[in-house]
């Protein structure tokens, strides 16, 4: 098996989880397994950079004294917002010639100024998503999965998706012992799939600024299989249902329907992966009673039925 080089470049102002996180994977499995990884990290001029939370990191060399990598890795942060046009340059000449080139978060800004990225289907951090495509018209961005694959490049979400992004690759090239391993030590999941939401119904929705309201969305994601009318929920709330259905939308961006609708399907997905529950327990416990019902909304949510979704991201381990 021979050895790859994973380059991690660095720069003023870099997300250190953007890092740190994938770096910790790589050298997990090079623990695992000697000889696998070589992991080096430069900058520029090979001086030490400052992080976006005031962490100093010492890269191991400039980047043009650097190994040619087999994979090319790019995090984010905030100095994506300005780049520095000699590392634009750098990225330009020698991304090309990496096997393997990958972004974390808003890494994927560099990648596309560098035009590694037109004509390829590629995803960032969220609330950079719509800058992306505005800027780089030839990118085709999904704003939707936690990373992406096209051809040899690979573009993540925000932060920890870098962990995700680097034990699929880690699972490519080593398998899945060595990946699962990793992941027990970090104390992560081994597999969050690639096609998985970026965030979570609570997330996709704003918090509520009223109490009643907040515990009403709490009370929805640990009750997904109670009445989530809107009557049953404003009665919770101490409201009347059209005051309660008003001030919901008002201060989460969603009505109550969408909400209930995004945790259930949540919470289905989550069991379909995580456990050997059948097909008719999970629908009643996520609240749609009825496995047909269930089918519905995952084929229009996700345009796949349960078994199907368990089939393709259920880890071989859950029997």
């Amino acid at each position: 098996m021979s050895q790859r080089t994973v380059l991690v470049v660095l720069f003023e102002g870099v997300q250190s989880l953007d890092v740190t996180g994938p770096l910790e994977v790589f050298a997990g499995a090079e623990r695992h397994t000697p000889g696998t990884y070589r992991i080096r990290t430069a900058s520029l001029d090979g001086a030490a950079v400052r992080t976006s939370s005031g962490l100093t990191v010492v890269p191991d060399s400039s980047l043009t004294g650097a190994p040619a990598p087999h994979t090319l890795l790019v995090p984010g942060g905030e100095g994506t917002r300005e780049p520095d046009p000699e590392l634009t340059a750098w990225l330009r000449a020698h991304g090309p010639r990496a096997r393997r080139l990958v972004s974390v978060c808003t890494g994927a800004i560099l990648l596309a100024g560098a035009g590694l990225l037109d004509g390829r289907r590629v995803t960032t951090h969220w609330s950079y998503c719509a800058k992306l495509a505005r800027d780089h018209p030839a990118v085709t961005v999904d704003p939707d999965p936690v990373y992406v694959r096209d051809g040899h490049v690979f573009t993540s979400a925000g932060v920890t998706a870098g962990i995700d992004l680097a034990l699929a690759l880690t699972e490519e090239d080593l398998g899945r012992d060595t990946a699962l391993t990793v992941a027990r030590h970090l104390v992560v999941f081994l597999r969050r799939p690639g096609n998985q939401a970026q965030f979570s119904a609570q997330l996709a929705a704003q918090t509520a600024r009223r109490d009643p309201l907040r515990e009403v969305q709490r009370w929805i994601t640990e009750h997904p299989a109670d009445d989530l009318s809107v009557e049953a929920l404003a009665a919770r709330a101490r409201l009347s249902p059209r005051h309660f259905a008003r001030a919901f939308r008002e201060e989460t961006g969603t009505t109550p329907g969408r909400y209930v609708d995004r945790v259930r399907l949540e919470h289905a997905r989550r069991l379909l992966e995580d456990t050997a529950d059948g097909v008719e327990e999970i629908s009643r416990a996520s609240g749609y009673g009825t496995p047909e019902a269930m089918r519905r909304a995952f084929v229009k949510a996700l345009g796949t039925p349960p078994a199907e979704y368990r089939r393709r991201f259920r880890p071989a381990s859950v029997h």
